[in-house]
């Protein structure tokens, strides 16, 4: 990680020209802070150092500080200027010829880090209710949840993935209503939704997904329903028995649904946790009891309040309603109550931007639990725009639904999940599915993907016969096959051949070469960005960008049919090129196809 490097070498050129007395009045190195940043501009350096900063300190004017710390830095093969107040570098080709050795090096590991403290995370994510098709949006929280699940592993966290199915509360009774109904009309009663607020249209699901789901049930349980009907002939009052009855069979129908398209689309989670075991286990009662003893519970009008405010929330909650039923912020403490018992040191949730407000009412009660409520972080993410033809789509539970996996099966699941981690978690995401099934540059997965393409295609040229177009005679490949080998084994390796990268006159040849091995190396320091800011979008941003550079590289660097040594060379770098697009895109869980 040459930023790392930089960094630590200014660092150390900082204390020592501070124990020389040679950065004015400064005497203290605990309050700095180094950042080591891309130069905007290539003709002034690699990276820059802003030293204005220590202005405060040294009391000296910012050029005079980077005069004094320029002296006293030890870095080998880099041409290091003062530009006001900012140290640049240029770094020589030793230290791209290592960093192309790295990447050959690590491999498969390339970018990996060991973090300062290993945790042990719980990661929650889609979450969705089991009364239909998952939606678009939750194809987005499934893509950035599974991503930032991959990505936490990948530099050494242990992380379990988990699910929390909504199988309880007003949204059950709203699919057991609904999908009594649709089993009735496919039994031949004449039996319509309600239409309006006063019939009460918001107590059901009209989708059409149910037709489905009541077909499967007629299938095995056409006397159960007669049988039923008799008892209960008013439809819009079905009885307990019927609720229950519908309740059971629709939700394991759509779960089992949601669980096989989850598992298509490259999401898998290690545990799925049911809301409803959380009560028929006593753990909601549980968790009301503890804050009762914690004290956080007080009466009021004949219901149950949570202490909420005294934790940093805007007002008390209730979690008792005065008809003796618990609101949904009961079944959630009490959630979290089971997750913190299970002793993760993090919990991470995904959640849609309408719950913004949960999260200090969550935050409060894990504290009032007597844990630290900085265990949580909560993911606030934005909706997806749908857009077909250059028009959004309008979408809904209540009405004829455009689903995830018609999304899917429409586009593909790379184009799926590219689209979906392009954008930062809380930016709204405009999903343009004609351009996401294009075949063209303007399609960023297609475009990043057809990097990695080209990349195999020049490696896999160079050991294969060729045609001498004039004579149309076959000509012996470019390399043999323990050649090329060499060119990438770690333990054949040989840095030296890195040389001749160096060996043309060409500026445009020179210039792409060291943008991409500067691009390259940056994996590493992308990675820790990703992790830390919990990003993963920003892999996806940087592969289009590493695609982008080396489309360039190979418009203006011939790779084959050149001197051997140099034909190695860039070999090596291609092969390099190869292996960090495929590392990137693996993290992604989208493919990267050896030809297209």
């Amino acid at each position: 990680m040459l930023k790392k490097l930089i960094s630590q070498n200014v660092i150390n050129a900082i204390e020592k020209a501070v124990s020389s007395g040679n950065l004015g009045q400064m005497t203290d190195t605990s309050a700095v802070n180094v950042v080591v940043e891309k130069t905007k501009n290539p003709e002034f350096g690699d990276y820059a150092v802003n030293v204005s900063p220590l202005a405060r300190y040294a009391k000296l004017p910012p050029n005079k500080i980077a005069e004094a710390i320029i002296a006293s830095i030890e870095f080998e093969d880099a041409k290091i200027d003062n530009v006001g107040g900012f140290i640049n570098f240029k770094l020589g080709k030793s230290w791209l010829n290592k960093s192309i050795k790295l990447i050959n090096d690590k491999k498969e590991d390339f970018g990996k880090f060991e973090p300062e403290t290993p945790e042990k995370i719980l990661l929650e994510y889609v979450s969705a209710n089991p009364t239909g098709p998952l939606h678009i949006g939750h194809g987005r929280w499934a893509v950035v949840g599974s991503c930032l699940a991959d990505l936490l592993k990948f530099v050494g966290h242990e992380v379990s993935e988990e699910f929390y199915i909504n199988d309880a509360g007003n949204q059950i009774n709203n699919l057991s209503r609904s999908l009594w109904l649709r089993v009735l009309q496919e039994m031949g009663k004449d039996v319509k939704f309600p239409q309006t607020e006063e019939e009460g249209v918001k107590n059901y699901y009209p989708g059409e997904y149910l037709i489905d789901v009541a077909k499967q049930y007629l299938e095995n349980n056409k006397a159960k329903a007669e049988e039923l009907y008799t008892k209960y002939p008013d439809a819009f009052a079905p009885g307990e028995e019927v609720m229950k009855e519908m309740a059971g069979f629709g939700k394991a129908v759509l779960l089992e649904q949601q669980k096989k398209l989850l598992d298509k689309f490259r999401v898998h989670f290690d545990t799925w946790y049911s809301e409803l075991s959380l009560h028929d286990k006593g753990e909601v009662e549980q968790a009301v009891e503890t804050l009762k003893e914690k004290n956080q519970i007080y009466e009021q009008e004949g219901a149950l309040w949570f202490k909420s405010s005294e934790y940093g929330d805007d007002q008390d909650r209730v979690i008792i309603k005065s008809d003796g039923a618990y609101t949904y912020l009961t079944a959630d403490i009490a959630y979290h109550y089971d997750k913190l018992k299970r002793n993760f040191d993090r919990l991470i949730n995904i959640w849609g931007a309408d719950h913004h407000g949960y999260v200090a009412r969550m935050k409060a009660a894990i504290a009032a639990l007597g844990y630290d409520s900085n265990k949580l972080e909560v993911l606030l993410g934005q909706l997806v725009n749908l857009i077909i033809g250059g028009e959004q789509v309008r979408m809904g539970k209540r009405r004829k639904m455009l689903t995830l996996e018609e999304l899917i099966d429409e586009v593909g699941i790379d184009a799926t999940r590219f689209w979906m981690i392009m954008r930062s978690i809380d930016t709204t995401l405009d999903f343009d599915v004609d351009l996401a099934k294009s075949c063209s540059d303007e399609n960023p997965v297609y475009y990043v993907q057809y990097a990695h393409a080209r990349a195999c295609s020049i490696l896999r040229n160079s050991t294969q016969d060729r045609v001498d177009q004039e004579s149309n005679s076959t000509l012996p490949p470019f390399l043999a096959q323990g050649e090329f080998d060499s060119l990438y084994k770690t333990e054949n390796f040989d840095i030296n051949i890195l040389d001749s990268l160096w060996n043309t006159d060409d500026e445009k040849e020179l210039e792409s070469t060291k943008a991409l091995i500067l691009k390259l190396e940056s994996f590493e320091d992308l990675i820790i960005s990703s992790v830390k800011n919990r990003a993963p979008y920003m892999i996806a941003r940087y592969l289009q960008d590493l695609a982008s550079t080396f489309h360039q590289f190979y418009t203006f660097t011939r790779v084959l049919n050149v001197e051997e040594s140099v034909m190695k060379s860039r070999l090596a770098l291609v092969y390099s090129t190869k292996q960090v697009l495929f590392n990137g895109l693996n993290l992604l869980s989208v493919s990267a196809p050896e030809s297209m």
